[in-house]
Formats: C-alpha cells, structure tokens, sequence
C-alpha cells in the first residue's frame, strides 16, 4: 500500500498547499494512512486521484468546508474540478470512506484542531451523574479525561 499511500498523499498535499491549509493536509494524510490500514483497503483498487478527491471531499463534509462563513472555503463541485473527478465520483467514494472509518461531524478524530475548541461534544462528560464541560475542570480531572481518550488534549496546559 505504500506506493498507493504516497500518490494520494502527493495529490492532497498539493491540493492543500494550493487550495486550503496545512491543517487539511495533516487530516488528509491522517486519513489516508488509515484507509491503508483498513483489510482490505478501499484504495486498493480505483485512481489516486480520484481517492485523493474523496479524501479532501470528506474532510470537506466533516469540516464544513463549503460552508461560506468557514475559512479556508471551497465548494465541493470546485474540489472535484480540481481535482479532475466527477462530483458523483468523488461523492461515492466519499460515503466507501466515511463507512469504512465510521465518521461523523463531531468526531475529533477527523476534525480540524481549529474547530475542536468551538465544538463542545467533544469537552462534555459525565461524572459522577452530572455533564459537565471537562475544560471547567480540575487539572487532574482533565489529565484522566485525557489519558482515557475522551480529549484531544489537557486544556489546562494551554492557558
């Protein structure tokens, strides 16, 4: 999968560099590094540019990314241009990806670290009864959250 991996990361990386930002970029990688993964892989069979597309095409989806109030922003319909794949293409492979990674909106996993602070499912937890908004926590609570999972990162190390 390594050959395929590094003509799809090539792709999305000068797609990123061009057209979006390194956040995208890191994310696409991310992302293609997990469907490599997968057994069987989807990218085994197909272009890489047409896998490259679906990848910046989901994370597009997850990040809001033709949303005109989101910056970078870019329409789908341009990302296929650019990328040369009809949008029904780039569609359907986009739902083979989101199915084999089981995504979702709020997921952190495939969210930019610029919405993570904005999104609060992803601070929320229970304990002992109550939801709370973990970043209103105690140091030591967060540094439990976090070596659990359930943060991207100890917020109370970056006040």
């Amino acid at each position: 999968m390594q050959a395929t991996y590094d003509a799809v990361v090539a792709l999305t990386d000068a797609f990123c560099r061009d057209h979006l930002n390194e956040e995208y970029c890191d994310l696409a990688r991310a992302m293609a590094v997990a469907l490599c993964h997968k057994r069987p892989s989807p990218l085994a069979s197909g272009q890489p540019r047409t896998w490259a597309c679906s990848i910046i095409y989901v994370l597009g989806q997850l990040n809001f990314l033709s949303d005109k109030a989101s910056k970078p922003h870019m329409p789908m319909v341009e990302v296929c241009v650019a990328f040369g794949v009809g949008e029904s293409t780039a569609s359907a492979k986009a739902k083979v990806i989101s199915d084999a990674l089981r995504t979702n909106r709020m997921d952190p996993t495939w969210m930019l670290r610029s919405f993570i602070d904005r999104n609060p499912l992803v601070w929320m937890a229970e304990v002992n009864g109550m939801l709370v908004d973990l970043r209103d926590m105690s140091r030591e609570v967060q540094m439990i959250a976090y070596d659990k999972g359930m943060i991207p990162y100890i917020p109370a190390d970056r006040e």
